[in-house]
This record gives C-alpha cells, sequence and structure tokens, in this order.
C-alpha cells in the first residue's frame, strides 16, 4: 500500500511540475520583451539635434561671416532621449517638415508652413482604424477648445509631436497614467504663460475653482481634469469632446456608484488592456475594486489556478487510492 502512496505522489509531483511551465514561460518572455529597442534616430535629424536640444544655439551670418549665440525658444527645444522612445521617434525630421529646414539658418519661408495634423497621417488609414481618428476628430471639433479657439488650438496644442507617446499603453500604475494625462492640461490651464498666448482671459485659479471638491488633493491625484471634463464614448479611449465648464461633473454619485462614469473612461483602459491578461473576471467584473483575496498580479494569479487544480487533482487521487485499498481488503 505504501508504494501505491508513494507512485501517487510522485506523479502528482511530476503533473504539478508541468503545470508550472507555462508560468516560467510566461515570466521568461516577459522579461525578454521587456528589453525591446528603441527607434533611432537618422543622423539628418541628428544634426537638428544639434541645435534644438540645446538652450542656446549658434548661427553664422552667410555674408559677413559672423557668427552669434541665441536663445533657443522653450518651445522649439527637444530632448533627445523622449524623442527616441516617443511615438514618432523613429521619423526623421522631414518627414513631417520640409526640406528647406536643412538649410541653416532655416529660411523665413519656413515660418509661414502649415503644420500637419492627426487626420493628415491617420485619417482613412485601415492600419489605425482600431483608434478611429476620424471619430476623435467629430468630437474635438464639437469641444470647447476647437469652438471657442478655433485654428489656434490643435492636435498639438494638448499632444507634442516630439515627445507624444501613448500613455494609455505605457506600463505602471495608474496614478501614473493619471498624471501624464494632467500634465497634458495643466501644460495651459497651469501656466499663465501659455494661457495667455491662446485666451485673453485671466488664469482662473484651479484651487478655488474646485473648493466645492471634498479630499480636493486626493480627486487631483486620482483622476484625470477629461474624466469630469468631457462626454464619454465608447468608441474612442480617450474622450476628446471637451465641455465647457458649467456642463462639469459636480455630482458625486456620478463617479461613486455602480454605475460609475469611471468605469465607462478612466478605468476602461484597464479593462480593454487586462481583458487578455487577467481573464474576464479580473481584468473586467472586478476591474480596479477591492475584493479581499484579490490581487493585480498575473503571475500570483496564474500560480493560484495551479495550486488549487493540484489540491483537486490530489484529492481526486487520494479518494480513488482508498476506494481501490477499499475493495481490495474486502475482495480478501
Amino acid at each position: 500500500m505504501k508504494d501505491w502512496f508513494r507512485k501517487g505522489a510522485a506523479k502528482i509531483s511530476l503533473f504539478s511540475g508541468m503545470l508550472m511551465l507555462p508560468v516560467l514561460f510566461a515570466v521568461f518572455f516577459s522579461t525578454v520583451a521587456a528589453d525591446k529597442p528603441e527607434a533611432t534616430i537618422d543622423e539628418e535629424s541628428l544634426q537638428c539635434l544639434v541645435c534644438h536640444s540645446s538652450h542656446r544655439y549658434q548661427i553664422t551670418d552667410t555674408v559677413s561671416g559672423e557668427t552669434v549665440t541665441m536663445k533657443m525658444h522653450s518651445e522649439l527645444q527637444i530632448d533627445p532621449v523622449e524623442y527616441k522612445s516617443a511615438t514618432h521617434g523613429g521619423f526623421k525630421c522631414t518627414d513631417c517638415h520640409s526640406a528647406d529646414y536643412n538649410i541653416h539658418p532655416h529660411p523665413v519661408s519656413t515660418k509661414f508652413e502649415a503644420n500637419y495634423n492627426c487626420m493628415d497621417c491617420h485619417g482613412g488609414d485601415e492600419t489605425y482604424a482600431s483608434f478611429h481618428f476620424e471619430t476623435i476628430e467629430e468630437e474635438y471639433l464639437k469641444s470647447i477648445h476647437a469652438t471657442e479657439l478655433g485654428d489656434e488650438f490643435t492636435c498639438w496644442s494638448c499632444h507634442n509631436p516630439h515627445t507624444y507617446r501613448l500613455s494609455d499603453k505605457m506600463p505602471g500604475q495608474l496614478i501614473n497614467r493619471v498624471a501624464r494625462n494632467n500634465a497634458a492640461c495643466l501644460t495651459c490651464h497651469g501656466n499663465i504663460n501659455n494661457y495667455a498666448v491662446l485666451i485673453e482671459k485671466e488664469l482662473p485659479d484651479l484651487i478655488k475653482s474646485h473648493d466645492w471638491l471634498p479630499n480636493q488633493s486626493l480627486h487631483f491625484r486620482k483622476v484625470r481634469c477629461i474624466d469630469c471634463h468631457s462626454a464619454n464614448n465608447d468608441s474612442i479611449m480617450v474622450a476628446h469632446l471637451v465641455l465647457p465648464a458649467d456642463q462639469s461633473v459636480r455630482n458625486c454619485v456620478e463617479c461613486h456608484s455602480t454605475n460609475s462614469i469611471l468605469m465607462a473612461s478612466l478605468y476602461k483602459h484597464q479593462a480593454v488592456e487586462k481583458r487578455s491578461k487577467l481573464g474576464f473576471y479580473n481584468g473586467v467584473i472586478m476591474n480596479e475594486a477591492y475584493l479581499i483575496g484579490a490581487n493585480r498580479n498575473y503571475y500570483l494569479n496564474v500560480a493560484s489556478i495551479v495550486i488549487f487544480i493540484m489540491v483537486l487533482i490530489g484529492i481526486a487521487i487520494h479518494a480513488t487510492l482508498r476506494y481501490i485499498n477499499r475493495h481490495r481488503k474486502h475482495g480478501n
């Protein structure tokens, strides 16, 4: 009888080891995937960054030969590290700017060139159909930014083309994503100089205008501006229909309820992102809700399932062996 139990235990150990293989492979491939190389900057663009990555630059008068040092405007400064890891970091400068920019100093005519917007490249392109750029444009054109500021406000007013990354695809905690999204709003709404460039009004005091909000600092850290100041659209990941201030959310129940608007906006990113990784239960039903015994670690979830299966198999084998042993005794 002892031989039966030893053989049964050996089988359980072998089977459990086989079940752990997917977890080990998942850990390995996730480590390899994290080491993906970034885009490389071509030599032509590196020449542009000689000046545009510095606070000061030098230009030489082609007639007199005199060289002077000038300050680089902050809007024209580009961080090479950020550009390299940006969504458009693999592009050459002249993919978006005319070849006239290769002339130093740049001809005055370059100042009159129209900048590309998102739809110039992504509009009607099936490759990017999942992003629904056409819907984004429709939503934006109805927003307070477009109706009040017109051509003074463009995609690049919020999304710097040299540093923009799909923040909702970037790894990290949700609080970091909130900070990245809000930083785009605060570029104008938290900077008196940038605000004055766009609109001839006094910059509102954000603390005073949100003084009705309980636990104000906590809301600022945990919720994006657009979650309360825009209308949601299920077909796009991030809302672009920014509403006037008097139409923003001011009712606590709209967020702190079963049908929370945050579940359709802020948490929607993680639900879509985690659905394939964490499964339907963790990725969709639970989402960011806290339940005793729940966790946000994929590998711990897999390990717990494996252990649970092993326990069931162990119970089944134990019951089978007892059944066989009992029948043997009765047979004897």
